[in-house]
C-alpha cells in the first residue's frame, strides 16, 4: 500500500474506533447513578462513623460540575465498553506489517495484560474505601470534610488505573525480556527491590490496621514478579537452546 493509501485506512479505523467509542458513552451515561452511588460509598461510611452527615458530604463547586462529573465517567466506562471493536481496529491497521512471530507475541501480550490489568482495577476499587477511611482519620477535631466531587473522581480514578498498571507491570518484564533488553536472571536479581516497592505499595494503598489487605495485595504484586522472572528465565534458557543447536561444530 502506498502513504495516502495507508493514510485512508487509518482515518477509516479511526472513524469506526471514535463511533464505538461514542456509542459506549451514550450506553455509559445510563449507568452512571449505581457508578456514582458505588464511588461514593466510603463517604458515606465516613460520615456514618463521624455520626453528622452534615459535616461530611460530596459537593460540586461550579453549576455544570454535576454533567462534567456525568461525562468523565462516561467517557471513562464508554472507552471500556468500546474496548473490543476500538483494539480490533487497532490491531486491523499494525496487523498487515508484522511477521507471524510479531503476531504470535502481541497476541500473548495482549491476552495476559488485559486481564491482569482489569483484576488490578478491582483490586483497586476493593481497597479505595480503605484509603479514604484512612484519610478521614488526618482531619481536625471540630472540622468538616467537603469531597470536590470532580476531584474526588479523579483521585478515584487515578487510583485504579495505577492499581491496574501495577499488575501489568510483570507483563511489560517479560516483554522486554522477549525483546533481549534484559535477561531473566537480571529481572531475578531484583527481587529484594521488588518485595519492598511491593510492600510500600500495598501499605500506602490500603489502612495500616488493616495487616490482611495489606499482605494480600503486596503477596500479589510479588507472586506476579516471580513468575514473570521465572518465565523470562525459561525464554532465555530456549533462546540458548536454539542459538547451540544452529552453532557450527567445533573443528577439532
Amino acid at each position: 500500500m502506498s502513504l495516502a493509501q495507508h493514510l485512508v485506512e487509518l482515518r477509516k479505523r479511526l472513524m469506526y474506533a471514535a463511533l464505538a467509542l461514542v456509542v459506549g458513552m451514550i450506553v455509559a451515561y445510563f449507568l452512571t447513578d449505581p457508578i456514582i452511588h458505588l464511588i461514593t460509598e466510603p463517604i458515606r461510611i465516613v460520615a456514618a462513623s463521624e455520626g453528622n452527615e452534615d459535616k461530611v458530604e460530596l459537593m460540586y463547586a461550579t453549576i455544570t460540575g454535576p454533567f462534567d462529573m456525568r461525562l468523565r465517567i462516561s467517557f471513562a466506562i464508554g472507552i471500556l465498553i468500546s474496548a473490543p471493536i476500538w483494539i480490533w481496529q487497532i490491531w486491523a491497521f499494525i496487523m498487515p506489517g508484522l511477521t507471524r512471530k510479531e503476531i504470535r507475541y502481541t497476541v500473548g501480550f495482549m491476552a495476559s495484560a488485559i486481564p491482569l490489568f482489569f483484576a488490578g482495577c478491582y483490586v483497586g476499587l476493593l481497597i479505595m474505601p480503605h484509603v479514604v477511611e484512612l484519610m478521614a482519620q488526618f482531619t481536625p477535631e471540630g472540622a468538616a470534610q467537603f469531597y470536590d466531587a470532580l476531584l474526588y473522581y479523579d483521585f478515584v480514578f487515578k487510583l485504579l488505573v495505577v492499581v491496574g498498571v501495577s499488575f501489568v507491570l510483570p507483563v511489560f518484564l517479560v516483554a522486554l525480556n522477549l525483546a533481549g533488553v534484559i535477561s531473566g536472571r537480571g529481572i531475578l536479581k531484583g527481587w529484594r527491590v521488588a518485595v519492598l516497592i511491593a510492600t510500600a505499595f500495598a501499605a500506602l494503598a490500603t489502612p495500616a490496621a488493616d495487616v490482611v489487605s495489606m499482605l494480600m495485595l503486596a503477596g500479589i504484586l510479588v507472586v506476579l514478579f516471580f513468575a514473570a522472572a521465572g518465565l523470562s528465565m525459561l525464554f532465555d534458557r530456549r533462546k540458548a537452546k536454539r542459538t547451540s543447536t544452529l552453532l557450527p561444530p567445533e573443528v577439532s
